[in-house]
């Protein structure tokens, strides 16, 4: 992997931060007026060539704007993981208060927990008890909110990754040294996903009375990965206090 410039890992983290809050390609112009580089748009389109030739970004089209590629994301993803220490999110109260309860009802608690997790991560949320070797799922609603859902073929292809991940998702209850180990899977990095167009944030955990199982959110390549990550570090170091 080519060793970038501090100049071009800011622009890269600009660009990507900014594609996945507007879902429309990136212009050199708006990064030179948005990222506070103190860059001309000449300077920052000619960054924005480099990058594109390394394969961090693309370009539609020679008048369009940049989009990260699977190396981009990767790039941005490995950059939060490295920083993890202030990747954590705060969890709703609501959700903690779940979580310490001690469900009566264990089938309520994790439809309920899953759910949460889905509209906080706007996301397809997975919660699955491997010892009862059952899973729930949530977040149809929030993750077909996304502009992805707009392009016909996503559809079909969602629809493969989620069975890919259901026939899977076992599997993953082996791959996992301890609980604190949170994947980030973008597109065909996880093959079971058996799509380019997704990623997956997976991580084994310990539910309530001790439960072991994993927790995962599915959603489109351009999801909030620093809000999702600090969500999943949240809830797991929650659970682990709790179990």
């Amino acid at each position: 992997m080519a060793n970038l410039t501090k100049r071009q890992e800011k622009l890269l983290i600009a660009l990507v931060q900014e594609y996945i809050e507007k879902a429309e390609p990136v212009s050199s112009k708006l990064l030179s007026q948005k990222g506070k580089f103190d860059l001309s748009p000449a300077t920052v389109r000619n960054e924005l060539q480099k990058l594109t030739d390394i394969g961090y970004i693309y370009q539609l089209h020679t008048s369009a704007g940049r989009v990260p590629t699977n190396k981009g994301y990767r790039f941005f993803v490995d950059k939060l993981m490295a920083n993890h220490e202030n990747v954590l999110s705060k969890i709703p109260t609501g959700v903690l208060s779940e979580m310490k309860g001690g469900p009566d009802d264990d089938l309520k608690f994790f439809e309920s927990f899953t759910k949460a997790v889905a509209v906080l991560s706007s996301s397809l949320v997975f919660t699955y008890l491997d010892d009862k070797d059952i899973l729930w799922k949530d977040g149809w609603k929030e993750v077909f909110q996304n502009p992805e859902f707009k392009e016909p073929d996503i559809l079909e292809d969602f629809l493969g990754a989620v069975e890919g991940l259901e026939n899977n998702i076992k599997s993953f209850m082996n791959e996992f040294t301890g609980s604190e180990n949170v994947q980030v899977y973008i597109g065909k990095e996880e093959p079971v996903l058996k799509s380019k167009e997704f990623s997956l944030i997976i991580s084994k955990t310990q539910f309530p009375d001790k439960e072991n199982g994993v927790l995962a959110i599915l959603g489109p390549k351009r999801m909030e990965y620093g809000k999702n990550i600090g969500l999943m570090q949240s809830i797991i170091k929650s659970l682990e206090d709790n179990a």
